[in-house]
């Protein structure tokens, strides 16, 4: 079986595009990979974050992915600061790494030409931390968004600078980009991705938002003025938005939704949209609240750290000899 790997980091809620363009991947790809899945809290100290908040966002994050439909039984799910080698091996791929590499990655360099303030050199020498996250396991494939590619591109050329000095030790993984529901834009401006850290609440659907205001959101959405229903994420970008999540939802595909929709209105569309969000959220958060009330939590921790320890122990013991740590 070949084995799939994914984080995602604790900094903010967990909206719709984050189910729809990951999560519900990561559901379907547990029966048919071996996944491991953790949560990147390490990551999220490149800004700051206090303790509490850090803490609230790990345990809601775990509730949710089990809510989704993430099964521990068919899946390794653990914290990433439970298994030391990722900080391990995180430093070692920083020295693999090169200062220009480094100033190329997009949420780096975007941040500098804005010239914000409080830039950390965490949030400049994350990148190779997380290729070291990926390359503890050996993963076949990591699925990523589009805007995440580059990440996996830096993890394979670290990959493969490491096994040509010092011999083949890493697997070269491979990015698997999700072809449907891949980008959930901002519901207000459908040209940019809906985002936890947008300043418009109207523009994205938290996974625990009250299932009525989220349906207003969908209410609300930007479309245009052209009165056709068309699938044209170019010149109809907030519509095929709409369609694209009712399409992730329900499973319809988006041809179908489409022509069922040929001579009817915008608000028709919104309105089914919508409710389908509602129904989606009520249940999800249903599941949700008996996980966080059942205490198992912390059980599924322990259990997951145990399994992928196995695995990164192993690797990072192999990689210590290799570079002369280990004498």
């Amino acid at each position: 079986m070949k084995t799939m790997l994914s984080g995602i980091k604790p900094t903010g809620r967990l909206t719709l595009g984050n189910y729809i363009g990951a999560i519900r991947e990561f559901v379907k790809y547990q029966d048919e990979y071996e996944m491991f899945i953790f949560i990147a809290n390490e990551h999220a100290l490149t800004v700051p974050i206090q303790a509490s908040e850090l803490r609230k966002n790990t345990k809601d994050l775990i509730a949710l992915y089990l809510a989704c439909g993430l099964d521990p039984e068919k899946c390794t799910i653990f914290l990433q600061s439970d298994i030391a080698a990722h900080a391990q091996l995180g430093w070692i791929m920083t020295c693999m790494s090169g200062y220009g590499e480094l100033q190329r990655m997009t949420q780096f360099k975007d941040k500098m030409a804005k010239q914000e303030t409080g830039i950390t050199a965490g949030l400049f020498t994350y990148p190779p931390l997380m290729s070291a996250d990926i390359l503890l396991y050996d993963p076949d494939y990591v699925p990523v968004g589009v805007d995440q590619k580059q990440h996996v591109e830096l993890t394979r050329d670290l990959a493969e600078r490491f096994n040509k000095r010092y011999s083949d030790t890493f697997k070269v993984p491979e990015p698997l980009v999700t072809k449907v529901g891949a980008k959930i834009f901002d519901l207000q401006d459908p040209t940019k991705k809906m985002s936890k850290s947008d300043t418009n609440p109207k523009g994205c659907i938290d996974l625990l938002d009250n299932p009525a205001t989220a349906r207003n959101k969908i209410k609300s959405a930007v479309t245009d003025s052209l009165g056709e229903i068309r699938f044209d994420p170019e010149n109809q970008p907030g519509l095929a938005n709409l369609i694209t999540i009712l399409s992730a939802l329900t499973d319809e595909p988006i041809e179908s939704i489409v022509e069922r929709y040929q001579g009817k209105g915008y608000g028709e569309l919104k309105k089914e949209t919508g409710d389908v969000v509602f129904n989606f959220l009520t249940d999800l958060q249903a599941r949700y609240q008996d996980i966080t009330s059942s205490g198992k939590i912390n059980e599924i921790l322990n259990e997951g750290a145990q399994k992928a320890s196995k695995v990164a122990n192993k690797k990072i013991a192999k990689v210590y000899r290799k570079v002369g740590l280990t004498i």
